[in-house]
């Protein structure tokens, strides 16, 4: 504090944050990605609401970034994850600070300072560089946010905790925890599953809490206050807002849409190999490396020595989360990665016991060690480095599989499906992947508004109905079918002599066809005439094909699926021409299957032999 009474900021904390937002932006999707990235930006655009549990928080944190003066809606969108994310950062380092202040490195007290707060910072950025929060940074993802107060519930937690030390009995600290669970249940619900855990401290800390019955009700209040947050679904939803999902208009819609009614999931078997799976949804060496999970370990022993109630708070919090996602949703094999964002807070509170591990190791090696009269500028460089060589590592190792700054494939996958469509044309899509970039491209950026674009899976939905309001008669005459296929079939049938009807890729290979198979157009397919057939190759110059090679950034799963459906859909189309005899044609389509999918050059070569197609372009007459 200078003379004039003003307060500078914190450098460190600055430190935490700023670092870890300066990779994140470096690293930032330029607009958007699969999984659910499009469906979140359109929701945020429109303050819609989300897929189940219509993640209210994140709509509300992230719609003044749409207000920025640069970039796409999308690009400002993913700008606010960063934020969030480094402000979990941020979390992390006042949590390490608030659990390492009391435990000092040696007598000198400067010293001692200055290495609890650089333990403190390699926390933060340990946490910033692990694979699960960096992944989330990048692009639109609620999980930061939640993360961030959950940390932020642990600090204030420890300063309750030493409350009777200081002679302060005030449980305001408590009530801030019960708000911030509330508040953050609108990131995602999994904040509950931290309670559990926080209970225990507040029991282990101060067991005659528990008699504090006025105490309990007001904090139970400040928890229903956080979660009136949960209000912006039914109220947005009355005001028919774009992208209502699940239309909580009335309290049974509302309660279906909280409670993810809407992602039944059939009863299985439970084994041995399947939970071994499921646990190990949460993997500290994934994240940290096993020199991290070393250090881990012997931050939770530090913790039996000084925090217990701490150590109690992690432990159980671990219990719960395995309880109820590995024991009560036992989600099938393939399923399990959906569950491994859940346990981003828990990331967090390795990365502190972490640095805790390696602070206590380096505490007892100083205590050992013969102390100089007099800690310099080196003593603080050689253990500056000491703390941040494990961040520093994961940092470059995982640099080039995070980096998003190049990815347009979602963006480019939804830009090649609706431009060349006809006129007032309905395209229906399967997949949420197939679908979210889409409805991206054609609500927020408006491309081809002309078009109705119809998800397939959510036929079955009269809220999801009420959202194409062109097709409500439609909707009306089909009404009366068993299940989505069955009302896509009856669509088809009314629409086709109206309206040029297409299907995305994912439709044409996920449902069952008798008689005549679809025709293929480009990456699309006609399910019924009038379209007869893929004479026209031109339909490929409408597409934006420069940006499908991955250069600098890592595909992920649904997008080696685009990448492989621009690819088949190119050598399909190839393979037709060349069966017609328009080598050249044909010759131009396989190139560009082949930059796309490399892998496949043996299988053209095959069909280039085949069809008498020139291999290469300098060869072609």
């Amino acid at each position: 504090m200078t003379g004039a009474g003003r307060r500078y900021p914190d450098i460190w904390s600055c430190l935490a944050f700023l670092a870890p937002f300066a990779v994140y932006v470096w690293c930032l999707a330029p607009s958007i990605t699969f999984y659910d990235s499009g469906e979140f930006i359109t929701a945020v655009h429109f303050l819609g609401s989300a897929h189940s549990p219509g993640y209210p928080l994140f709509l509300l944190f992230a719609k003044p970034f749409t207000w920025l003066p640069f970039g796409n809606i999308a690009f400002r969108v993913n700008l606010a994850t960063a934020v969030s994310a480094a402000l979990a950062c941020l979390a992390a380092y006042h949590l390490a600070r608030a659990v390492l202040q009391d435990i000092p490195f040696t007598d000198d007290q400067a010293f001692s300072g200055f290495a609890q707060r650089m333990a403190a910072l390699s926390a933060a950025w340990l946490f910033a560089v692990s694979p699960r929060l960096w992944l989330q940074s990048n692009h639109d993802k609620p999980y930061p946010l939640l993360t961030c107060a959950a940390g932020m519930m642990v600090v204030l937690l420890l300063r309750w905790g030493k409350a009777p030390a200081r002679g302060d009995g005030q449980p305001a600290s408590l009530y801030a925890v019960g708000f911030l669970a509330g508040l953050a249940s609108g990131a995602h619900q999994t904040i509950v599953l931290l309670l559990p855990g926080c209970l225990v401290f507040v029991l282990l800390t101060q067991p005659r809490v528990i008699r504090w019955g006025r105490e309990w009700l007001l904090a139970a209040a400040f928890l229903l206050l956080g979660g009136g947050v949960q209000l912006y679904l039914p109220l947005r939803a009355a005001a028919g807002a774009h992208q209502n999902w699940g239309d909580a208009s009335a309290l049974s819609r509302f309660l279906w849409h909280l409670l993810r009614r809407g992602y039944p999931e059939e009863p299985h078997t439970r084994d041995l190999p399947l939970l071994l799976k499921q646990l190990q949804a949460f993997s500290i060496p994934h994240e940290f490396g096993w020199v991290g999970f070393v250090l881990v370990i012997v931050g939770l022993w530090a913790c039996w020595k000084t925090q217990r109630a701490l150590l109690a708070l992690f432990l159980v919090s671990l219990a719960s989360f395995w309880l109820v996602i590995a024991g009560y949703f036992n989600p099938v094999a393939e399923n399990i990665f959906l569950t491994e964002e859940f346990y981003t807070p828990l990331y967090l509170f390795a990365a502190v016991c972490g640095c805790l591990g390696l602070y206590w190791l380096a505490a007892q090696g100083a205590e050992k060690a013969q102390a100089p009269e007099q800690y310099t500028m080196r003593h603080r460089f050689l253990l500056g480095g000491l703390f941040l060589l494990v961040p520093l590592t994961q940092l470059v190792q995982h640099l080039g599989t995070e980096d998003q700054h190049a990815n347009y494939l979602a963006q480019d996958y939804a830009g090649n499906s609706l431009r060349p469509l006809p006129e007032q044309a309905v395209l229906f899509t399967w997949g949420d992947s197939g679908a979210f970039p889409l409805w991206y491209l054609q609500g927020v950026e408006k491309l081809r508004e002309d078009v109705d674009l119809v998800h397939i899976p959510h036929l079955v939905f009269p809220w999801y109905q009420r959202e194409l309001p062109r097709l409500a008669a439609v909707f009306s005459s089909a009404g009366r079918a068993s299940n989505a296929e069955a009302s896509f079939q009856e669509m088809i049938a009314r629409l086709s002599s109206q309206r040029p009807v297409l299907m995305d890729f994912s439709t044409r290979y996920s449902l069952p066809w008798s008689g005549q198979l679809p025709a293929q157009q480009g990456m699309l397919y006609w399910p019924a005439m009038p379209y007869g057939g893929s004479d026209d190759s031109k339909v490929w110059e409408q597409y934006a094909l420069h940006r499908l090679k991955p250069n600098g950034w890592q595909p992920d799963a649904d997008s080696e699926k685009a990448l492989v459906i621009h690819a088949y859909c190119l050598m399909q189309a190839g393979e037709d021409l060349a069966r017609r005899g328009h080598v050249q044609e044909a010759a131009r389509l396989l190139d560009l299957s082949e930059q796309i999918q490399p892998g496949w050059q043996q299988s053209l070569l095959m069909m280039r032999q085949r069809y008498a197609v020139p291999e290469k372009k300098g060869e072609r007459k």
